[in-house]
């Protein structure tokens, strides 16, 4: 089994055609991906799932709900989780004087799958 193959990621993203872009891409890299097209779906994933490795989330996502906002309590109930923000309003993440603000790596879209897959390696310390 591939490092890759052991980790569990989890992606949130409120647009159907790139949630599924994502979660291709990253099965056909040999990770195990959970998606969340909302909010609430990441949530219940999060309290539900003994194992995630990282969380891939959109900033800007319904209900006035951030990825900063799933983010912060998914670290502080799982500290080793590893974070990825993905979004096209990258001055809203800064606005929001969060924390993570330069502990959390940011892709601003449009992103290549390249550029993804470069940051997960990193982020795992491949």
């Amino acid at each position: 089994m591939s490092a890759e193959q052991s980790k569990v990621v989890l992606v949130v993203e409120d647009e159907p055609q790139i949630l599924m872009i994502l979660a291709d891409y990253l099965a056909e890299l040999g990770y195990t991906v959970l998606q969340a097209p909302s909010s609430l779906e990441a949530f219940r994933i999060l309290a539900g799932r003994p194992r995630l490795d990282l969380l891939i989330t959109d900033f800007r996502l319904p209900d006035d709900v951030s990825g900063v906002m799933i983010a912060e309590p998914a670290l502080k109930l799982r500290p080793d989780l590893k974070v990825l923000f993905i979004s096209g309003y990258p001055a809203e993440i800064i606005d929001t004087g969060s924390p993570l603000l330069g502990k959390v790596p940011l892709l601003t879209k449009p992103f290549s799958l390249e550029r993804l897959h470069l940051q997960v390696q990193k982020l795992f310390g491949a």
